[in-house]
Parts: C-alpha cells; structure tokens; sequence
C-alpha cells in the first residue's frame, strides 16, 4: 500500500514553520489542508494543464470553504508581472480578505507567481504549496522563494513568503511528460553534488527506476531533496550563507534560459547544463577531480539531460546574461563551484580566464 510510504518532514523556521508532506493520495485529504486554512475564502491559482486533471479533487477536499479558482496560461514565458495581475484581479473581485488563502496547484511557475501573489495581497495573505512536477516538489514549493521573471533577468522581481504547508503527491507525477520529469531529476542531483556524495552514489544506482517512476523510489528521492533543503533554509532563510549552495548551475543556467527565451529550455535542463559547466570551472582550478566531472557528466546523460550550454549563446552573451543574475555581489560574480561530489562551495575569488575557458570550451563543443 503506497500511503503507508507517506513521509512528513518539518521546516523548522519558529512561529512559521511548516509540515512537508509527502506520498501518495494527498490531494484528496482534507485533513491536510484545515490546519492550515484560517479563515473561509480559498482561492485555487492553476494552470490550463493541472486544472483539468486535479482542481476537481482539489476543490472537493475543500467542500468546506468559499472556494474560487484563477486558471493562468501554462508555460514560464507567462511568469510575469501581467499574468501575474490576473490573482489580484481574482481575488478583488471575489472581495477576498486579508484571512483567505491561496492554494498553489501547478508546477514552479504557478507555485512562485501564487506565493508572490499571497506575500504582496493586502501586503502579505496565507497560501499552501501543491506543487504538481517533479522539480516543484523537490525545490521551488520548498523554503518560500516567490516571484516572477523579467525580460533581463529571470526571478529578478519577487519576495520571500514561506507557504501554511506543502502537499507534494507523487500521484499527479503519473500525468507529467518525461521531459519535465528528467528535469525534476536535476534538481534532486544537485542535492547530492552540494552536499551529499551518498546520496550522489544512491543516484548513480537507481536512476533508471525514477525514470521509471517507481513509487517508492521517487518518495525516497523527494524526501531526501526536501529534508536537504529543509536543514539548509532553516539555518540560512534569507540566503546570507549556506543557502546560496542550492544556487549550484543556476547562474549558468539561468543564463541559458533567459538568452534562449523562457521556456525553450526548461529550468532542470538549464540547471543540468550548468552543474556540468561549474564542473568543468571546479576541475580547470584543480578543486574538483576530473574523475568527479565525468561521473557528474554521465549521470546527467543518463538522465537524458544536457551537460553543454546551447551554441546559439557566445561567451559575451553568457557573461553580460550572468551579471544581472540575483548572485552578483557588488559587481562581482559569485559562483557555486565545487571541491567534490557531495562538497559545494561559494567562491567569488575563481579565475575570470579560466571561466572565459570553461565558457569557450563547452560552447565550442556544441558549435560556436
């Protein structure tokens, strides 16, 4: 019986801390939502993908409540300020106060757009993370980061909020293509690189049964991604220290992602590409063995994930793309590079040419 897998972690941050729970047949519990739900209006925010397949059952669990619903356009190009005007317009309508909650259900973009609506609504309202991809589950529905993109930058405007509570059912990953689920998989990888060479090997060994979507195995996965970065947001909420390591392959990735346009590759992919490229840099400074880079490089490829940068992006694009990125420090770039597997660092003190190599390197590989 699946349910009996079902795990419940806890994000310990004081007097807003949360439950994380995990498993199979969540959706349906309204048990799991009426802790959390302090007044009678509920406002659902989905997406034209999610909706169809899970509002019903959603919305049923909770019978009790006023509830409405704002469906948005799937996709991260709609992960905007002006899609973003269509919650508050929802919830002004419907006359919602300052005790309503938002519900999240949907991937990241909808989980990031619904908590920066919650963080900005009559400056500041509740809202519950059911986040319904992989990648959700295992990173952005966790530690409160919301917000939105901007043509020059990508999450460059938003807020911290913690959500009541997350609901990450592995049921609703049954219906996601294998493409988002293999980028899911990226951010669970990158767990392992950062903090966790166990957990890494634990990868290198049963990859195939996520891809496979073995229940069990994708709770295991799910819970060991949250309970990492449960521990670090609980000790670093507001990213000052220690939570800057989850940002592993994001500065390149995120350049990729805005120099492609948003959503013509998907985050996980840009992550992938980008751990491999911080790889690369970590063995050009002699901190990373090459042996480490090439079992980093073959786990990605049998995740079916790219470890090379698009061609379409010169070095200067990728450079003047990373500066505006939200870890630029005082004009510096910052990096997360690393030692080891399972051993991450912050550096701002890496080499520019070996960089401009690293850069030059894997896009020449892919045809620049």
């Amino acid at each position: 019986m699946l349910s009996t897998m079902n795990k419940t972690l806890h994000l310990d941050l004081g007097d807003r801390s949360y439950p994380i729970h995990i498993g199979a047949g969540l959706l349906g519990q309204s048990s799991l939502y009426t802790p959390h739900i302090r007044g009678r209006q509920v406002m659902i925010v989905s997406n034209e993908t999610v909706a169809p397949l899970y509002l019903e059952q959603v919305r049923s669990a909770l019978s009790a409540y006023q509830v409405e619903t704002v469906i948005l356009p799937d996709g991260e190009e709609y992960k905007t300020l002006d899609i973003l005007n269509r919650i508050f317009t929802a919830l002004l309508e419907k006359r919602f106060n300052r005790s309503c909650c938002l519900v999240a259900l949907g991937g990241g973009v909808v989980g990031d757009m619904t908590g920066f609506a919650a963080a900005s609504y009559q400056r500041g309202v509740d809202f519950i993370q059911i986040p319904t991809t992989l990648l959700a589950q295992v990173d952005s529905s966790v530690g409160g980061k919301t917000g939105v993109n901007h043509p020059l930058g990508k999450n460059m405007i938003g807020a911290f909020h913690q959500p009541r509570c997350v609901l990450a059912d592995i049921e609703t990953l049954n219906t996601l293509d294998d493409r988002q689920l293999a980028a899911g998989i990226a951010e669970v990888i990158k767990y392992g690189l950062i903090e966790d060479a166990e957990f890494f090997g634990w990868l290198e060994q049963n990859v195939d049964r996520l891809l496979a979507r073995d229940p069990e195995m994708l709770i295991y996965a799910i819970e060991k991604s949250c309970q990492c970065k449960a521990d670090i947001v609980a000790a670093d909420e507001r990213e000052s220290g220690k939570r800057a390591l989850l940002n592993l392959g994001h500065t390149f990735g995120h350049a990729i992602e805005t120099g492609m346009g948003y959503g013509n590759w998907l985050h996980g992919e840009g992550v992938a590409a980008g751990m491999a490229m911080a790889a690369d840099l970590s063995a050009r400074h002699k901190w990373m063995p090459a042996s480490d880079v090439e079992r980093i490089r073959a786990l990605l490829t049998r995740t079916r994930l790219p470890v090379d940068p698009p061609p379409e992006l010169s070095r200067q694009q990728f450079l003047d793309l990373m500066a505006v990125d939200k870890k630029a420090l005082d004009g510096g770039l910052r990096l997360i590079l690393m030692d080891a597997i399972g051993k991450a660092r912050v550096s701002d003190d890496y080499d520019v040419s070996l960089l401009h190599a690293t850069l030059d390197s894997r896009l020449s590989l892919t045809g620049s």
